[in-house]
């Protein structure tokens, strides 16, 4: 991500073309990181977050990395695989960071014939040569 994100700060200075595929690359980098530590050490999300990160989970607000997580693990599942069907990204413009929409599957407690449809938003920001999750969106497709 850290490479990327020099790479957004360059491109910011030149193409917009450019700027896009840097924020397409640094969103699924993200993606695919973010769902990896979340399907192996749900506390491990820690670290992705600050303090004044926002999460909307199913219309529940948690702000704080500490309180998200904490919702994030007290979640009543055992095992969980997020199989990522399509990740959407824009550049945010305002703050350099990246705009992230993910649409996919969530296979719970090894429910493979019967997986749950999921969207998720993030907003990453830019800090100290990275990216954060400042806002955080998640809602089953159920219905």
């Amino acid at each position: 991500l850290r490479t990327a994100c020099r790479g957004l700060a360059l491109a910011r200075r030149t193409s917009s073309d450019s700027h896009s595929h840097l924020s397409q690359q640094i969103g699924e980098q993200f993606t695919q990181h973010y769902y990896q530590i979340f399907d192996s050490n749900r506390q491990g999300l820690v670290a992705l977050y600050n303090d004044s990160s926002l999460l909307t989970f199913e219309g529940e607000q948690f702000m704080g990395a500490t309180s998200i997580v904490q919702k994030i693990v007290s979640l009543p599942f055992q095992t969980v695989q997020h199989q990522v069907v399509k990740a959407d990204c824009q550049p945010n413009p305002s703050n350099g960071g990246v705009i992230v929409f993910v649409t996919g599957n969530l296979i719970v407690d090894g429910g493979a014939a019967t997986p749950l449809k999921f969207a998720q938003v993030f907003h990453l920001a830019p800090s100290g040569g990275s990216f954060f999750c400042q806002n955080d969106m998640f809602r089953l497709n159920i219905g």
